[in-house]
């Protein structure tokens, strides 16, 4: 029967590894959404993305081998934190989907602004853009970035515009920014309910008595 003791065992190991899984891939995508505009832009909700993933291996663990041994004070600890990891987790995806175009621009200029002379020549060459404020139209090299003539001439190869450069960066890492956001944000968001399912689970497992085990005793 489905909704017996070993069907709940097996149910509640088997959500442990897919969290195991799951993490990873918050993990990952953290990771790529601080990395992929290049330039070292502060993230820090990210980062709680990043967090939740490391947190919920290690919660993972606790609840397989809680499940295997129908440990009910490490059951309790589990279905606790897992429900804490939850509200965070929700609440960190809920963040990342809020953050306006405002916020990102502000978050891409802080990037723009912290990173050297070469880091800016790389973003400049795998965007083709030549330096950062829309304001400023970039035809010259400034002190702010590196000289765009390389960029300009394969922005420009089949323009008939004169005089021709390269658009500014600001918009290609606001753009790059704002799709790390909903990436994190969304598979965030997604995989909180996993956990809420969780915790359903450990408390029903908890409740439930190992027929294998001495009638008189509960653990």
């Amino acid at each position: 029967m489905c909704g017996g003791f070993t069907c709940s065992k097996n149910a509640l190991i088997a959500l442990n590894i897919l969290y195991v899984v799951v993490a990873s891939i918050l993990i990952s995508v953290a990771v790529y959404g601080q990395t992929s505009s290049l330039v070292n832009t502060n993230l820090p909700i990210l980062g709680g993305i990043l967090a939740c993933g490391i947190l919920l291996i290690l919660i993972s663990l606790l609840g397989m081998a809680g499940a295997v041994k129908h440990h009910q004070v490490m059951l309790f600890f589990y279905m606790v934190i897992l429900f804490l990891l939850f509200l965070v987790q929700f609440s960190v995806a809920c963040a990342c989907l809020a953050v306006n175009s405002d916020q990102q621009k502000m978050l891409a200029t802080q990037g723009w602004n912290k990173v050297n002379t070469e880091v800016k020549s790389q973003v400049q060459e795998k965007f083709q853009c030549c330096g950062f404020d829309t304001n400023v139209p970039p035809l010259n090299a400034t002190s702010a970035y590196p000289s765009c003539d390389a960029v300009n001439k394969l922005c420009c190869m089949n323009s008939l515009k004169e005089p021709c450069a390269c658009p500014p960066c600001e918009e290609k890492l606001s753009e790059r920014i704002d799709y790390a956001f909903k990436l994190c944000g969304g598979i965030g968001l997604f995989f909180s309910f996993t956990e809420f399912l969780g915790v359903w689970l450990t408390v029903r497992y908890r409740n439930q008595k190992d027929p294998r085990a001495n009638p008189s005793a509960f653990l």
